[in-house]
């Protein structure tokens, strides 16, 4: 019984629990995993053009590759071998460096940020804040001047193995995005509360 408890204790600690699957590339299509990974950039590419006439094309198409190639890097070095959630539990043990949600999503902000694009903004963002066993946060990109709301999301952890999963904010079928600023603002004002209650 001790033992089930200590599961469910570091399961509740991992935050960022996996849904299901969900591909970009059909799985009927017989790619090699190259021609998946060219398909997934292409596809990427013309979503990331497409969020505005001044997006510049090479600047989608070079996001579009660093977002889809360097995860895939990452969770080697980071060793995932697990499904997402597993390994979030082993980085909580210290047994893993890396691959939280947020490990994802800061790499991957840092990573595109030191190419300097100039037509495109980066978002930080937070879904089921309230909940730390369902916590999860993402990196959305959006034309230069654009909100959140009209950006994709570039989930690297998701789909497990730095497979990034992408789609529009507003049609992600599993997760509703809060800027991560309104999330910290919200969780500072709660501790706020509480500090005060208990003084």
């Amino acid at each position: 019984m001790r033992g089930v408890f200590a599961v469910l204790m570091f399961v509740a600690a991992a935050g960022c629990v996996a849904p299901e699957r969900v591909d970009t590339v059909p799985q009927t299509m017989a790619f090699s995993q190259v021609d998946a990974e060219e398909a997934k950039i292409d596809e990427l590419t013309a979503l990331i053009a497409a969020l505005g006439p001044d997006v510049d094309p090479a600047e989608a198409a070079l996001v579009a590759r660093i977002a889809v190639e360097d995860p895939l890097i990452w969770a080697k070095e980071w060793g995932v071998e697990d499904a997402p959630y597993i390994h979030n539990i082993k980085v909580n043990q210290g047994k893993k460096p890396r691959g939280l949600c947020k490990d994802w999503a800061d790499d991957l902000q840092v990573r595109l940020a030191r190419e300097g694009v100039q037509t495109l903004d980066w978002h930080r963002a937070i879904a089921n804040h309230d909940n730390i066993l369902v916590e999860h946060s993402t990196l959305i990109v959006s034309a230069k001047g654009d909100g959140m709301a009209d950006g994709i999301v570039l989930d690297p952890w998701r789909l497990g193995q730095g497979q990034l999963f992408f789609t529009k904010v507003t049609q992600d079928p599993k997760y509703r995005w809060v800027e991560r600023s309104e999330v910290f603002a919200y969780k500072r004002k709660r501790r706020d509360a509480r500090n005060n209650t208990d003084s």
